[in-house]
This record gives C-alpha cells, sequence and structure tokens, in this order.
C-alpha cells in the first residue's frame, strides 16, 4: 500500500459530492436535524452503512444533494475533498471554486494551462518527484448533466461550461440514477456540447439497458465510464471506436453490478490493451481511494509494480487537458521511476 501511495496517479472519474468523509456528512445531517429539516435517526444509518447497493447509493445521494445546499457546505467539501434550496448552478460552481482556492497542503492548478488564473468530477494527482517542491494536483472539472433533468436543464449546464472554461470547467457527463430518464432527452445538450469544443464523457452500462449503450456508443464520447453490462456487441464497438473506460473496481463490486472482481471485465480490457484508467467513483460513498484502487488492481489481477506505474502513465493520454498539462504529468512520471525503484 506504500507503494500505490507513492505512485503518482490520474484521477478521471470522481464526484464531488461522492468524496465527502462520512464525519462530515453526519456533522451537516446533525445540524440539519436540529433545524428540523430532516430526522437525523432516519439518516444516521444511511450515512455509516458500508455496503451499499446501487438503489442504496443513490438513497444517499439524494441525502447529499439536501445536506450540500448552502455555498459555504459547498465550499467546504471542496476543501476536505442541480439546482439546490439557496444555490443556483453558477452559485455551486463558485463555492466549488472558492473550496479549490482555499486548499493549503498541496499547489492547486484548476485553470488550464495557458490561462493565468491563479494557482472537478476530474482531477489529476501529482507525487511529490523527490526534488523537494510541494506536491501539485492538477485539476480539471467536469459538470455533470443529472439523469432526472430536462433538456432544457441540461442544456443551462453545458452553456454554464461554456461560460467557466478559463477557470478550469473543460467538460460534460452524464451522470445520475442509471434507472432514471430517456437518453434522447440528453442528447441535444450532449451533442451542442461537443460542437462547441467541451470534451464528454458518459456513464454507460451501468444497468442492462442495450438500446441505450448502442446509442451512447454510436455518440463516440471521448470515455465512458464502468461499462458493466456489456454485451458482445458493445464490446465489439467499445474497442472499434477505441473508447477508453474509467474502471471502478470497488464501486462495481459494492454495487453488485459486477458479481466479483473474478469476473470483472478490466481483464479482458487489459489484456487487450484497451485504454483504460482505474478511478474511486466515489471515494466517500464506497470508503475507498485511488490508492487502494491500484492495491485492489493489482491484488487481483495479478500486477507487478512495472505495470501498475505503466497503467498509471498511460492515463494521461485519457485525460481532458493540454498538451503542456500532459507534458507535465510525462515529466512527472519520469522523475518518479527512481523514487519508486523502477
Amino acid at each position: 500500500m506504500e507503494w500505490c501511495v507513492s505512485l503518482p496517479k490520474v484521477e478521471l472519474h470522481a464526484h464531488l459530492n461522492g468524496s465527502i468523509r462520512d464525519s462530515t456528512l453526519l456533522e451537516l445531517a446533525r445540524v440539519l436535524g436540529e433545524k428540523g429539516v430532516i430526522v437525523f435517526s432516519d439518516v444516521e444509518h444511511v450515512i455509516l452503512k458500508n455496503d451499499r447497493s446501487l438503489t442504496e447509493v443513490f438513497k444517499l445521494f439524494d441525502l447529499i444533494h439536501i445536506l450540500t445546499t448552502d455555498h459555504t457546505t459547498v465550499k467546504r467539501i471542496t476543501q476536505e475533498r442541480n439546482d439546490s434550496i439557496g444555490m443556483t448552478k453558477r452559485s455551486y460552481m463558485e463555492a466549488v471554486m472558492e473550496g479549490l482556492r482555499a486548499v493549503s497542503p498541496v499547489d492547486v492548478a484548476f485553470a488550464p494551462h495557458n490561462v493565468d488564473a491563479g494557482s472537478l468530477r476530474e482531477s489529476l494527482p501529482i507525487n511529490d518527484a523527490g526534488d523537494g517542491k510541494r506536491k501539485k494536483i492538477y485539476v480539471r472539472l467536469l459538470l455533470s448533466i443529472d439523469r432526472r433533468e430536462s433538456t432544457a436543464a441540461a442544456m443551462e449546464t453545458v452553456k454554464l461550461a461554456l461560460e467557466m472554461r478559463d477557470l478550469g470547467v473543460i467538460g460534460i457527463d452524464l451522470s445520475g440514477n442509471p434507472v432514471v430518464g430517456e437518453w434522447m432527452t440528453y442528447l441535444p445538450a450532449l451533442e451542442f456540447a461537443r460542437e462547441h469544443g467541451l470534451y464528454v464523457t458518459l456513464h454507460c452500462g451501468e444497468v442492462p439497458n442495450p438500446k441505450e449503450i448502442q446509442a451512447m456508443l454510436d455518440f463516440i464520447p471521448q470515455r465512458v465510464g464502468h461499462a458493466c453490462y456489456f454485451e458482445e456487441d458493445d464490446w465489439k464497438k467499445l474497442k472499434h471506436y477505441n473508447i477508453p473506460v474509467e474502471i471502478c473496481l470497488t464501486s462495481n463490486v459494492v454495487t453488485a453490478s459486477v458479481s466479483s472482481l473474478d469476473v470483472h471485465h478490466f481483464a479482458d480490457l487489459y489484456n487487450a490493451k484497451h485504454p483504460i484508467v482505474l478511478c474511486t467513483d466515489d471515494a466517500g460513498v464506497f470508503s475507498t481511494s485511488l490508492s487502494n484502487e491500484y492495491k485492489v488492481a493489482a491484488s487481483a489481477f495479478g500486477l507487478g509494480k512495472r505495470e501498475m506505474f505503466q497503467l498509471a502513465k498511460d492515463a494521461i493520454e485519457f485525460t481532458f487537458a493540454d498538451d503542456g498539462v500532459k507534458q507535465d504529468l510525462r515529466n512527472i512520471f519520469d522523475l518518479a521511476t527512481k523514487k519508486l525503484d523502477l
């Protein structure tokens, strides 16, 4: 585990609201309980439960949406790692930006490489390469279209992303409860995003839905997340288009989207040399970390240190980042080879 922690890593699938500490959620829930907004005893077990089904995960997210409805709270959870009461989408993002600026233990670079704006589903952590410099994390943000939204609301999210491009917002993600909504509802907004140069990643195949999976792959997004319920034709299409997959091992097993690591599609994609990247999905909800995901992969699939290092470094090429940032990341990995005894 110590070696996995020291390994430079690239995280491309991390939801802000899913990465909140349990202690923070409990504290926020107690405050709302005291105010009479919620009944704390009714939600405490939802927060503390470890093994969650996919349905239970979205119950927790419903609670999180209630708890994160003010500017100060969003700033806090960003610093620690939908339209709501008192929050618009813009004010929510402004709070996220304030949270990023407030981080002090590491240097946070969240503006595009060529924009001087000072030093979200997407972050690129970089470990100290042993040259005495402070640790640094490159953060790029994806605004999520929630599957509960209308076409107009989805379009609003895309337009906000375009307005905030100079502040590190570089793309759009489609996520939310996978049994809610229809693909055609979000397609106009996703096409608009792509036409205007935003990157697009889709939560795809979280539940069995062959027609939607095929439609999503035909859209040819820059990446897809999960891919748990793909059939043979889906795998063929994914590989034909060479679409990178955001792999969330712990999340997939905990939610029973995949029955066990023994049958996880990571192995097939890895052996086929298909582009993949290990991710946490929700570090708080699933009690994991990116270092732990590498440890799990090494143990389950027999990866050695060199294989894990290469897996992490290859992910650079799948980031929604400019060439300058990618080269910075390559340099960090190259410098880390001595420290990691490779």
